[in-house]
Order: structure tokens, then sequence, then C-alpha cells
């Protein structure tokens, strides 16, 4: 009698802890360069919060970031706690993007780490090369930097469903919290405008938006002020992520920190560049 009651106890005890470990608390830091009041982000929020076993804290800009890129101001980090509705929303970083990303993983993951950083939903496309300068992109990228994975969303301006936009970046976070997300890569998302065709996973790509000129609007004393136009080129290339995005696609592209040109380093080296003295 005592054997099989030791045999219970131990069998209460490894039900009470697999129950323990299947409902793991998943981490998720959620960012954007929009900053902290956009609504786009709230909706983002509200999402990911539904899914199960998930904590969902937010660490955003105190203000617009747009076009930032990694780029991260030095000095003494300030941060408000922020509230909507009176209800207490996340914490506004006056800096950007990375700095909303380096404060939450470092000091709101200190005792707690993450799982995952989601940068996002940006109010306008971030395909192709316009990434490179994107500040939701720079928020991810400053996660994988830092080690842990990321995800960034983005979504046309106009004529698009916030709220499925979403649903669907939260269809790729189940994944990764049940399956694992993949090391040293961030997906990034675009969601066009309009009736959606289908899910494109693509490469980086073309730039669809560009400077088209410069019109001087102001000359005084030593001021010159120019109105910089900004116009939309439509992709040809049907193997990348610009063009499926203009065609009506879901793009889906995975990114690495790596930039260099591996097909030149040995080029470079047979150049023959001498210490100069």
């Amino acid at each position: 009698m005592i054997k099989i009651y030791r045999q219970l106890i131990l069998l209460t005890t490894l039900c009470i802890c697999s129950a323990s470990l299947s409902a793991q608390t998943y981490r998720i830091l959620i960012s954007n360069d929009d900053g902290i009041e956009s609504p786009l982000l709230a909706a983002l929020q509200q999402e990911l919060a539904k899914l199960p076993d998930v904590e969902v804290v937010v660490s955003a800009p105190n203000e617009n970031q747009s076009g930032s890129s990694m780029s991260s101001i030095g000095g003494p980090t300030v941060v408000d706690r922020y509230y909507q509705d009176g209800s207490f929303f996340g914490y506004s970083v006056h800096g950007r993007p990375s700095n909303a990303v380096t404060f939450g993983l470092q000091v709101l993951g200190r005792d707690d780490a993450f799982d995952l950083v989601v940068s996002g939903i940006n109010q306008g496309a971030n395909v192709g090369d316009v990434s490179h300068a994107s500040g939701t992109v720079g928020a991810a990228m400053r996660a994988l930097y830092l080690g842990v994975p990321a995800i960034a969303i983005s979504q046309e301006i106009e004529d698009v469903n916030t709220a499925a936009s979403a649903r669907f970046a939260a269809q790729l976070v189940a994944r990764y919290q049940q399956q694992g997300a993949p090391e040293g890569v961030l997906i990034s998302i675009n969601i066009p405008a309009g009736e959606l065709k289908g899910v494109a996973v693509r490469p980086m790509g073309d730039s669809y938006l560009q400077t088209g000129s410069y019109e001087l609007i102001e000359d005084s004393d030593n001021r010159l002020t120019y109105e910089r136009e900004r116009i939309r080129v439509q992709s040809t290339d049907a193997s990348t992520d610009t063009y499926s995005y203009q065609q009506g696609y879901i793009t889906l592209t995975p990114i690495k920190f790596d930039w260099t040109a591996h097909e030149l380093i040995d080029e470079v080296k047979n150049w023959d560049l001498q210490l100069v003295e």
C-alpha cells in the first residue's frame, strides 16, 4: 500500500509539472516607429493578447520616428508610463524604435526574458529597399542584434483592414509559440490595400518610393527650404516582394543582418591594397 501511495504521489507531481510546463507564459515585447499613440499598435496589442498563455508588453517611442532605421539616441533614457482610457497600456520611450526595444529587452525583460519582439503595425509598406530605412524593420533588427527573434509587420495606408492584419500577425506568432522561431532571422510582413490575392514569400527587391525632385519654396538669409517630391514606382521584377505586394499579395520576407556581398570577397582580396605610412 505504501508503495502504491508513493507511486500516486510521483504521478501527481509529474502531472503538475507537465501542466506547468505546457502553460508556460510566452512573453512578447511589441514596439513600432509610428509612436505609442498609434491605433495600429493598439490593434496589434489587443490581438496578440488574445493568444493563450501569452503576456504582451508594450515599449514604443513617445512620438513618430518613421524612417529612423536602427539609429538610436544617446544620453539618459526618459520613459513615461502611458495610459489609454484610464488603463495602463505600456512604456513610452523618448527615443528611436531601437531605443524602445533595447529598453524593453534589457530592463523590462531583465528578470523574465522575452521570447519574441513584434514591431508594428506600421502605417505604410516596408517592402524592397525601403526596408533599410524603416524604423519598423529597424526595431525588429535591434531585437535580433540582442539575440531575440522578431517579426515586423506593415500595411498600406488606406483601404486595408487593420484588424485582419493583426490577426495575420497573430497567426505567425502562434506558430512561433508552438514550434519555435528561426534564429537570427526576422520575418517582415507587408499587407497591401484592397482585395487580397494570397500570400507570397519573396526576397527584398526594388525601391517603390523615390525622390522625384526638390522644389525651392523659401530662400531667406543663409537658409534654403525645399519641398521634396515623393513618387511611387511600379515594380516590374516579378521575383521581388515589392512586385508581389503591388499585385495584391501579402508578402513575407525573411531578413538577416549580414549585408556582405560574399561573391566579391575574393575579388577585393585580389586588389592587393597595402598599408600606407
